[in-house]
């Protein structure tokens, strides 16, 4: 499916305390229904190339404190978001969907699937999902901070924005179509300029998180169903290794008898969603349907 033939339906989804910003693609189009989760400081323009390729109806929607979701009130844990992901698919009608997360947005989709089996059909996570492996006295945020000091920056116009992000080591280089989109959505207006949507407060609560705290672990121990996780090799900065080296992922498969992984080369954190490499993820969608 190309750009032209996709359809965009922008929705805004009643939640606790507010809407849930967001779109809804190929509404119209045959094939099983995807609910997609963006990651922990993203938005629902994540998937916009991932909803092109896959040519199904596709949902995706800023999460609680992100995005034009960002004015919506905490609490902000994964408990909340996965209530929030639960009230959409009844708005929707949807159960039994596939559910495809990224980045923290993995975990949201876990914590929906534990606490709400019958919505889910089939769970995809994307360099996400697993708890963060820290070591002796680290933290979730040691791993995350750097990527979340831009959130309080000011920045002049989009295109100052724009700019910081093509210096990035994880995005400069790989540059293209669906990362620049993503970019220009990721800002709203304040008195001396632009600042990004992510409420610091909302991506301090799910740091905390990470690790698996908060009866995620409990969670994702407590999932009957078969699951794939998709990594990538490189990290936040490009970096190696990604955020699940082997042994770590060599542990959690003893303990997760129904995860299957799958290995993602010549991607980083981001790129793995924000490129054409997310085919993959849509091949492997394509052969279980």
């Amino acid at each position: 499916m190309t750009a032209a033939q996709m359809t965009e339906r922008i929705v805004d989804i009643p939640v606790e305390g507010g809407y849930l910003h967001g779109a809804l693609w190929n509404e119209s189009a045959p094939g099983d229904p995807v609910l997609a989760i963006h990651g922990i400081t993203a938005n629902h323009t994540s998937f916009h190339r991932f909803a092109e390729l896959l040519g199904s109806p596709v949902l995706a929607l800023d999460l609680r404190g992100r995005g034009r979701s960002r004015e919506l009130p905490g609490p902000f844990d994964l408990e909340q978001h996965g209530r929030d992901m639960a009230t959409a698919l009844g708005y929707l009608g949807w159960r039994g969907v596939r559910v495809v997360g990224h980045s923290m947005g993995a975990f949201v989709g876990v914590r929906l699937a534990a606490e709400r089996p019958e919505l889910v059909g089939e769970l995809t996570l994307i360099d996400g999902g697993i708890p963060l492996p820290t070591e002796e006295n680290s933290r979730p945020e040691d791993v995350l901070g750097p990527a979340i000091e831009r959130l309080t920056m000011r920045f002049p116009t989009p295109d100052a924005y724009r700019e910081f992000w093509r210096e990035h080591p994880a995005f400069g280089p790989y540059w293209n179509e669906q990362i620049d989109r993503y970019v220009r959505y990721d800002l709203f207006p304040v008195d001396d300029g632009f600042q990004p949507t992510a409420n610091p407060q909302a991506v301090a609560t799910n740091m905390g998180e990470l690790d698996g705290s908060g009866g995620h672990t409990e969670a994702l121990e407590s999932l009957r169903m078969p699951f794939t996780v998709f990594v990538s090799p490189r990290g936040l900065f490009d970096e190696e290794p990604g955020l699940y080296p082997s042994s770590w992922l060599e542990q959690w498969s003893k303990r997760l008898p129904a995860m299957t992984v799958l290995r993602m080369p010549d991607t980083n954190h981001y790129t793995v969603v924000l490129s054409e490499a997310v085919a993959a993820v849509v091949d492997k969608l394509k052969e279980e349907s």
